[in-house]
């Protein structure tokens, strides 16, 4: 096990002390006032941890604090990690950006959009083109998520079962035959919808490589990096690090939720959507490696080019989330400026955006409210832990944005 440690002060890394402790103070607040159990904050500039601080609980009923080396659900976090798995294999020759998703997975051929109608009486016609690997790295695959309720489709999906994604006791492979037997909203490449794409990727790598994802992951990323506590499951020893999820509530505060079945064996399913549980360490590993365009400690996972094209902006036009997006939920003032790249969003307008960062900064969150990015212009990555699903639009990932950037002193 290794545990994350502050290596610098903030004025030898270049961030403002000052600002930290604003950071600080902001959710320590949070955490005071009910709205969080705890919380991890980690901020680095040139590979140097800065700035950490544990503050709270990660199990309320227990009394056990957040510690350096806790371990957190990731949720949406682990795309960039399933994008950086397909990433291996472009360079490797065995997969590629324009692959037909139906050469490696059949249940794709002959994509169908929806027309009208719902229910028995849907009606829907041929897809103009076909589903490609980069669709469902881009998010504009067509693919949508069972919870939300603002198209025909995703109640389609809801009515096969997948209301969380995945139908009750199936595998990832039985999974995305019921995503395959259903229309997808919109022609591939079209529009961006935030979806269940990055399951289909996963599916997709272990079928080209022939290993099952959780392996995959741990021999081509995990222990490479040195991410010695990442998985798909917790292990018995590592079971007691475990931050426990919450859910807010309707009228406020927050209680314990279920969530991903970690404990007690490899789990069924492996999503590559939200599948993984990591330490700060681990993940501070990772995006270590992202900022230096692939390569960690000497040891390299993708090229240079490959991690700017990861991070570049790959929506048509130079567009944002907010005009290229196909559904009501994506039309948000937080996502003008914002594009996306491969399995991470890009900042291309910092003018626009309401959460102020650098031009090209690059990252995701988890919808337990867990957020990190790369500023790699400024060299500096940050990322915030805790558990707690928000039940609409989340305050912390903004904030984490705003209180980090003020810090950033030159």
């Amino acid at each position: 096990m290794a545990q994350l440690r502050q290596e610098a002060e903030p004025n030898e890394a270049g961030l403002d002390a000052r600002a930290l402790e604003r950071l600080d103070r902001h959710f320590v607040r949070e955490v005071d006032e009910g709205r969080l159990p705890g919380f991890l904050v980690a901020v680095a500039r040139g590979g140097r941890v800065a700035h950490l601080t544990t503050y709270g609980l990660r199990d309320i009923a227990a009394g056990l604090p957040v510690e350096a080396d806790t371990l957190w659900r990731l949720y949406s976090m682990t795309k960039p990690v399933t994008a950086v798995a397909a990433l291996i294999l472009v360079e490797e020759g065995r997969l590629s950006l324009d692959d037909p998703v139906a050469r490696h997975l059949p249940a794709f051929a002959d994509p169908r959009v929806y027309v009208e109608g719902s229910g028995t009486e849907v009606r829907t016609r041929p897809a103009a083109g076909p589903l490609l690997v980069r669709h469902l790295m881009t998010h504009t695959a067509g693919l949508t998520f069972g919870f939300y309720h603002c198209h025909p489709v995703d109640a389609l999906y809801r009515e096969a079962g997948l209301e969380s994604s995945v139908p009750a006791g199936a595998d990832l492979a039985r999974t995305i035959e019921v995503y395959a037997s259903l229309p997808l909203q919109f022609d591939p490449g079209t529009q961006w919808n935030y979806s269940v794409a990055s399951n289909v990727l996963g599916r997709i790598i272990e079928v080209v490589s022939g290993r099952p994802l959780d392996e995959f992951f741990a021999e081509r990323i995990f222990r490479p990096l040195g991410m010695t506590d990442a998985g798909f499951q917790v292990r018995d020893e590592q079971a007691p690090r475990l931050a426990e999820l919450y859910g807010e509530q309707e009228g406020g505060g927050i209680a314990p939720v279920p969530g991903l079945p970690l404990r007690g064996g490899r789990p069924r399913f492996l999503s590559g959507s939200g599948g993984l549980v990591a330490s700060a360490h681990d993940f501070h590993r990772f995006m270590e490696m992202l900022r230096r365009r692939g390569e960690l400690d000497g040891v390299r996972l993708l090229a240079p080019g490959t991690v700017d094209l990861m991070t570049a902006n790959q929506l048509p036009g130079g567009a944002d989330l907010r005009s290229f997006g196909s559904r009501p939920a994506h039309d948000e003032p937080g996502n003008e400026g914002i594009g996306f790249g491969l399995g991470v969003s890009v900042v291309i307008d910092p003018a626009r955006t309401k959460a102020p960062a650098g031009a090209g900064t690059f990252g995701w969150n988890g919808v337990a409210s867990t957020t990190f990015f790369v500023d790699p212009g400024r060299g500096v990555t940050a990322q915030f832990l805790t558990q707690v699903r928000a039940r609409g639009s989340n305050s912390v990932f903004p904030a984490v944005r705003r209180l980090v950037h003020e810090a950033i002193t030159g």
